[in-house]
């Protein structure tokens, strides 16, 4: 089958974040399973040159595909001060309504991008097309479903981020997301009665977009790990080491670290006075970077190798207050054997225990944080038990060979949910 793959999110390298994770994996199962795979993408600063040798990301992703198409990101307007720059801030808001499309999404739409995908889909390239992320619905023409059929991997619901990011705090611009919430709403909505085939990473997201459209046919494909790069530690390393890890410029992620930094770890440290919390990811923001001068804190940035810092962590704490989707960070502290403490949102989409077996421990409030992490770093024999436990459970059910095949399923069987 021949499959296009539009993606305005650079799926390379694979371990970056969650959008580019879940669409490389899958991409690459496709292709691997013998489909003609393309893919059409974005990238920041591109500038394609006859002469210009590739770079070793873009080399690598034409390894993985059969074709790729790369176009530029549009810079993003620039922004002016006084009456000129209000005036432009509510021409895109009314612009925003009309539509039912946030400016973030139109800011980034690419002519050239839209020209090449509507010439090679009326050109009926393609039996199938993903859009990898709801936000790539601005690509798909009303005369599309004519030439092939169309399936919106929405990753995680923009809506109920965005909602649960403004009910929790978590927002860094609340009046401009209030503002905005309107019109992500309705985005959902259309895309959501179009006659696409929708697939969702959990069945939180599921319930979310049946509000839009009762009837939508709504698949659960949860991620997948890649046991390779996130093998079963060795051996336990004891001690008090607290890690987590995620992109920290995302605003899910760094609302967690903070809140688990000033409101959680003090409280851990009384008892623990060697305790020590890692953040790890790339693109700390300052506010982040100052949590590294409280004592015990560490912030790292993009490291090397995730899976090692991990192997060093006696716990992997997920403290999401926002954002829906299963979460890629949760599944690889897991295979990697690290136990984890994980909130409601970080924790979503698995079963964390099943008759007496216990994957992970669930906390919500501060209190609930530290007597979950207090009774892991006090007894070894439960770490051992949810390290074994997690470690079996995503092994059997979040592969990406197991998530792969669903996808390639729901690809060509209309009506798959």
């Amino acid at each position: 089958m021949r499959i296009l793959i539009i993606s305005t999110t650079f799926p390379y390298p694979p371990t970056l974040g969650g959008t580019e994770v879940r669409t490389f994996n899958l991409m690459r199962f496709l292709k691997q399973q013998g489909h003609h795979v393309t893919l059409v993408t974005q990238r920041q600063g591109w500038t394609e040159s006859p002469s210009a040798s590739p770079d070793a990301e873009i080399v690598a992703l034409r390894q993985t595909v059969d074709e790729v198409a790369i176009f530029p990101l549009p810079p993003s307007p620039p922004e002016r001060s006084g009456l000129g720059g209000k005036l432009e801030k509510i021409a895109r808001f009314l612009l925003a309504f009309v539509q039912a499309t946030p400016p973030y999404l139109t800011q980034r739409r690419s002519r050239g991008m839209q020209t090449w995908i509507d010439d090679r889909v009326r050109g009926k390239n393609f039996d199938a097309i993903t859009c990898e992320h709801s936000v790539n619905t601005i690509y798909i023409q009303p005369d599309f479903f004519k030439y092939a059929r169309i399936v919106v991997n929405v990753h995680s619901s923009m809506y109920g981020a965005m909602l649960d990011a403004l009910n929790t705090g978590a927002t860094d611009n609340p009046q401009r997301d209030k503002f905005y919430l309107s019109t992500v709403y309705r985005y959902e909505k259309k895309y959501c009665n179009q006659p696409y085939q929708l697939v969702v990473t959990t069945p939180d997201d599921r319930t979310l977009l049946q509000q839009f459209n009762a009837k939508a046919q709504i698949a659960v494909i949860p991620n997948g790990v890649d046991l390779d790069l996130f093998p079963y530690r060795a051996s336990d390393p004891g001690g008090h080491r607290l890690i987590f890890v995620g992109a920290m410029d995302i605003t899910h992620n760094i609302d967690a670290a903070a809140f688990f930094a000033l409101e959680v770890f003090p409280i851990v440290q009384d008892r623990y006075p060697d305790a020590q919390f890692s953040i790890v990811g790339g693109n700390p923001i300052e506010k982040i970077q100052r949590l590294g001068d409280r004592p015990g804190i560490v912030v790292t940035g993009r490291v090397p190798s995730m899976v090692d810092y991990l192997h060093r962590a006696t716990v992997c704490v997920v403290p999401l207050r926002t954002g829906y989707g299963i979460k890629n960070k949760t599944l690889e502290a897991m295979a990697a054997g690290v136990p984890v403490v994980g909130s409601d949102r970080g924790l979503e989409g698995l079963t964390v225990s099943e008759g007496s077996t216990l994957r992970a421990l669930r906390a919500n409030t501060v209190p609930e944080y530290v007597e979950a992490i207090s009774r892991l770093l006090e007894s070894a024999p439960l770490r051992s038990e949810l390290s074994a436990s997690a470690r079996t459970y995503v092994e059997q059910d979040f592969t990406w060979a197991e998530a792969g095949s669903r996808y390639e399923s729901v690809l060509f069987t209309p009506g798959t949910a």
